[in-house]
């Protein structure tokens, strides 16, 4: 019946995501509650059906709802994502013949305009002098530095180990999704907060493996860190959101902005394809407009830009 066989299948697809591809937990965690629920949805509104009788009509139903609740159009693709997903796991597990969602056309949203921190902005923030130099302020500018040197995701930076830094050769290496590992150079001053961050970590009476610890010797959290950018950019920034990200977003803008291949810069951030990395080339687009001005002989002639 639909309660205890839709039960069982999202147990052994959610199996599927940790052991073959690798999802890391948050994702892992985010399908758990977009498939929960729409199994309580169908449940309230269709009893015990068997899963492989649930029609686009009865999903529409639950999009509806979702609406109605006032969600937006991303969470709500993504929570209709989540499902088509689950749907094609139970086709190619032989479970169900035909996926309901097959045709389905997602919600319209609007683009997110990320904008970057200027680089005055990331100065002056990397400047910032504290009264006291103490564990916790070496360690909370060395976050900061760690994600605009590296350009590494949140995640990446909570879950770096102590082995994973190579201070003689001067690289860091990040696992990213899917546990897929790559390697990235450190710059001298990042070096040089490092080794000035491990002197105060060795006074900490601790044996976690972990890079980044708080002041009683445990592993960092997300929210920790989006607390530490959160309050250091408050200081010198005005932009509406100022989040880890936006941090890996300006690294990638600014060396775009400095002449860096789209390759490379793919690499550094550790995407799988160059479609991910072509997103921040709009942010460049008004600086490429200006080389292009200055450099091109027509462009002098007419100014047709």
């Amino acid at each position: 019946m639909f309660t205890n066989g839709f039960f069982m299948s999202i147990n052994s697809f959610l199996d599927y995501l940790t052991s073959e591809k690798k999802y890391s937990k948050h994702t892992i965690t985010a399908y758990k509650n977009d498939l929960q629920s729409f199994k309580v949805f169908c449940e309230s509104e269709y009893g015990n059906q068997p899963i492989e009788e649930v029609n686009y009509a009865q999903i529409r139903t639950w999009i509806v709802s979702l609406v109605e609740d006032k969600l937006s159009n991303r969470t709500i693709n993504r929570k209709v994502s989540s499902l088509k997903s689950f749907y094609k796991y139970l086709q190619r597990t032989n479970q169900l013949k035909v996926n309901p969602l097959a045709k389905h056309q997602a919600l319209k949203v609007s683009k997110k305009i990320q904008i970057p921190f200027s680089e005055k902005e990331l100065v002056s923030v990397l400047e910032f002098n504290f009264e006291e130099e103490n564990f916790e302020n070496v360690r909370d500018k060395l976050i900061v530095e760690l994600l605009y040197a590296t350009g590494m995701r949140r995640n990446e930076l909570v879950n770096l180990k102590f082995a994973d830094v190579d201070l003689k050769s001067g690289v860091v290496k990040v696992k990213g999704k899917r546990n897929k590992e790559r390697y990235i150079p450190l710059i001298r001053s990042v070096q040089e907060s490092l080794n000035k961050y491990i002197r105060y970590r060795e006074q900490l009476a601790t044996v976690d493996v972990y890079l980044l610890l708080t002041k009683k010797g445990k592993k960092l959290y997300d929210t920790f860190v989006y607390r530490v950018i959160n309050s250091y950019f408050s200081r010198v920034s005005s932009k509406v959101k100022k989040s880890p990200h936006i941090i890996r977003h300006s690294f990638a803008t600014h060396l775009l902005d400095g002449g860096a291949d789209l390759n490379s810069v793919k690499e550094l951030l550790g995407h799988s394809s160059l479609a991910s990395t072509q997103v921040y080339t709009h942010t460049s687009l008004g600086k490429l407009k200006k080389v292009y001005n200055q450099a091109h002989p027509r462009s002098k002639k007419t100014n047709l830009l």
